[in-house]
């Protein structure tokens, strides 16, 4: 946890930036007004729609109409909060972390040499994939919110995997060899999900949540050099010189 606990210092610090602030304010934005336009025009369609299906049918069968209204529109609430954090996480990844990356690589990492593939498309496939991965698995835990607690919990660790899984990739790809990556993935595997966690939590809180994205974005690009720093050690000069010779 002690590296988690680096980053997220980190990212804090990185916001006496104004800069920074700029690439943190324009997801959260985005995300408020995308919230706010769903809320009014399509709350109550997915709320009608929950009803009509499973489980909430079986509920209303029970004569537990008032539940199926609750947890409808608790679900419909968090679909879109989670299709409005999933889009600012793609707007964060795709479009703000190679600013963020460039901003942070003339500065306090400017000793880690970019030795990956700077590839726009990849990234973006990396991020749609995960998005798409993240739909589909919010729509098939949507039964196991019955359980109590698992409306809340469920949902929770869904965008700690799309963090890890969005940001984790997009902030190294630049900087590590894939040789690199493979082996800070595999050595940090769980600090790097706990690190989307956090941040998942993060995005819970009010106001402050709107920020979360951009936010999980800067705390992964500082957790990522720092990982790839530490892993090089004292080979840095022999991998830039190894890059110019290629």
């Amino acid at each position: 946890m002690g590296d988690v606990m680096l980053a997220l210092a980190r990212t804090f610090a990185s916001l006496r930036s104004g800069k920074v602030w700029l690439y943190v304010l324009t997801p959260a934005l985005f995300s408020l007004v995308l919230s706010i336009g769903l809320a009014v025009w399509g709350l109550a369609y997915v709320v009608q729609q929950m009803l009509d299906y499973p489980p909430m049918t079986l509920l209303i069968g029970w004569g537990l109409v008032w539940l199926a209204h609750i947890l409808a529109y608790l679900g419909g609430w968090m679909a879109i909060f989670a299709i409005a954090y999933m889009s600012a996480s793609l707007l964060a990844a795709i479009v703000i972390m190679p600013l963020m990356l460039k901003h942070l690589s003339a500065g306090e990492y400017r000793d880690v040499a970019p030795m990956g593939q700077d590839s726009f498309v990849a990234a973006a496939v990396n991020s749609l994939g995960a998005s798409i991965f993240f739909i589909i698995g919010w729509v098939a835990t949507i039964p196991l919110w019955l359980i109590p607690g698992a409306s809340l919990l469920i949902p929770l660790l869904l965008m700690g995997w799309l963090n890890r899984r969005t940001f984790s990739y997009d902030a190294l790809s630049q900087h590590a060899s894939e040789a690199e990556w493979e082996e800070i993935r595999r050595q940090h595997k769980l600090p790097l999900f706990m690190l989307g966690l956090t941040m998942a939590l993060l995005a819970h809180v009010p106001l402050i949540g709107l920020l979360a994205p951009a936010l999980a974005a800067l705390a992964f690009v500082h957790y990522g050099l720092e990982a790839l720093r530490r892993a090089r050690g004292g080979a840095l000069l022999s991998a830039t010189a190894t890059r110019l010779a290629e």
